[in-house]
């Protein structure tokens, strides 16, 4: 587990005398492996955010540490990180990517009075089971299942879908939502599930090409979305592919190379288009390069939970969760506030598209009504 406190040089030049010791920020997900990414831009979202409280003076004149634990994105692994992030007195967490290890990890940190909010983990049972200390700053699998069904049958007029999904919390998660707000007018000719980590899925996308779909929607994370693609392909599987959030990433757009262009991504609205998000993109760009998709979320969250802490003058788990859900949040996103889940109370999905090498909005807007 990676340790960094970051105290930075502008703020040893400013002369800030810290009070006391450090309030510790756990960051937690799959920072190394096939989805390394995106834990790597969850961790810089959150470095760049601490860096700049530091700069400030720190919260409650106590610098921000932040302590990094890589879960691998396996459940398992994801509570053993859990309890090493309570063991180093973390004061909140910042994480997890997937839902299949946010929701085991959030179980010791209610369990410990520690404030967990994810940037990315959309499944609804992240919130449902009522945890007073568990937020989320991205929407719910039921809202971004909603978006992308009614873009596919109110936009793109399909009347047959092929349903794939990765096995994981997450993954099945979403193409369920999917595959439920599609409506009466349309048939699913297939559904099936796929094993995260396989290499050929041919089998399995001559079995939905046999099926014509119009559309085939994949729920699950880019290594395996790309593949698909670039299968899909080669065995003249010609329907457009729609997937979620987890396959809006540069990386899909490599794996995938050409057979990308098309394919159709729900996920939040453009940073680039929001004024609020301006200062973040051009101090993230500066130090860490292209912000990823879940950079923002991250910046936000840590914010957030920071925030809370100065409001409630405290550490204390149920003092800062209480704090957090009282305010409103107005960061690079915009205006943040949660409901009583901790959820936030609009939502945030919109249409992508694979043009040309990059994933565009998309003109048209559904809603998740």
């Amino acid at each position: 587990m990676k340790r960094a406190t970051l105290i930075t040089v502008a703020t040893l030049a400013a002369g800030v005398a810290f009070a006391a010791e450090p309030i510790r920020i756990g960051v937690c997900g799959p920072l190394t492996g096939d989805q390394g990414k995106q834990g790597q831009d969850m961790l810089h979202g959150v470095e760049l955010a601490a860096a700049e409280w530091n700069a400030r003076g720190g919260v409650l004149r106590r610098p921000v540490e932040v302590i990094s634990g890589d879960d691998q994105h396996d459940p398992r692994q994801a509570r053993s990180v859990a309890v090493k992030m309570v063991n180093s007195g973390v004061a909140g967490v910042i994480g997890h990517f997937n839902s299949s290890c946010t929701i085991p990890a959030s179980d010791v940190y209610t369990e410990n009075d520690i404030v967990m909010i994810t940037p990315a983990s959309t499944n609804p049972q992240v919130t449902d089971r009522g945890y007073a200390n568990v937020f989320r700053v991205c929407g719910r699998d039921d809202q971004q299942g909603r978006v992308a069904a009614r873009y596919a049958t109110d936009v793109l007029k399909v009347k047959m879908v092929a349903v794939l999904h990765d096995n994981t919390t997450y993954g099945k998660g979403l193409a369920d939502e999917f595959k439920k707000g599609l409506g009466a007018g349309v048939t699913v000719a297939y559904y099936g599930g796929i094993v995260q980590g396989d290499l050929d899925y041919k089998a399995i996308l001559a079995n939905v090409k046999a099926k014509s779909p119009d559309l085939w929607f994949f729920g699950g994370i880019y290594p395996e979305a790309g593949r698909l693609a670039k299968q899909a392909r080669e065995i003249g599987l010609s329907a457009v592919l729609m997937s979620g959030d987890g396959t809006i990433d540069p990386e899909f757009l490599k794996i995938a190379g050409p057979a990308a262009e098309g394919t159709i991504c729900t996920f939040g609205p453009d940073p680039k288009r929001l004024p609020s998000a301006k200062a973040f993109l051009a101090t993230y760009v500066k130090q860490y390069g292209e912000a990823g998709p879940y950079s923002i979320y991250a910046y936000d969250a840590v914010n957030i939970l920071l925030e809370g802490i100065n409001a409630a003058k405290t550490t204390s788990g149920t003092k800062v969760a209480e704090a957090i859900r009282n305010r409103e949040h107005h960061g690079a996103f915009g205006s943040i506030t949660f409901d009583e889940k901790g959820d936030v109370r609009v939502s945030p999905y919109v249409c992508w598209k694979a043009e040309k090498g990059v994933f565009v909005p998309c003109d048209a807007a559904v809603s998740a009504r």
